[in-house]
């Protein structure tokens, strides 16, 4: 989904804190918030180039930084539908 590996994941899942519920075999189970939250991180990391420290010190800012988010993502949701619009004018 994200196109990383999933030593990257397991490297993200110890540095944010984030409690994956895993079976007796150690599989992961990604629930939907978790899924949001590695999107969230992936987006700070990866698209908008935060340094570990700084992309943790931006979700612990609280609901702004996930306002933002869901704000950047509806923006872009919005521009790509344009554009496909103008595509097929």
């Amino acid at each position: 989904m994200f196109n990383v590996k999933g030593s990257l994941l397991r490297f993200w899942e110890k540095e944010f804190d984030l409690t994956l519920r895993k079976n007796r075999k150690g599989d992961r189970f990604f629930t939907p918030k978790d899924v949001k939250n590695i999107q969230l991180i992936h987006d700070l990391v990866r698209r908008r180039k935060f340094t570990i420290e700084g992309a943790k010190d931006y979700i612990k800012s609280g609901k702004q930084a996930e306002a933002k988010y869901e704000m950047i993502q509806s923006l872009q949701r919005m521009r790509n539908f344009l554009l496909e619009l103008k595509a097929n004018l």
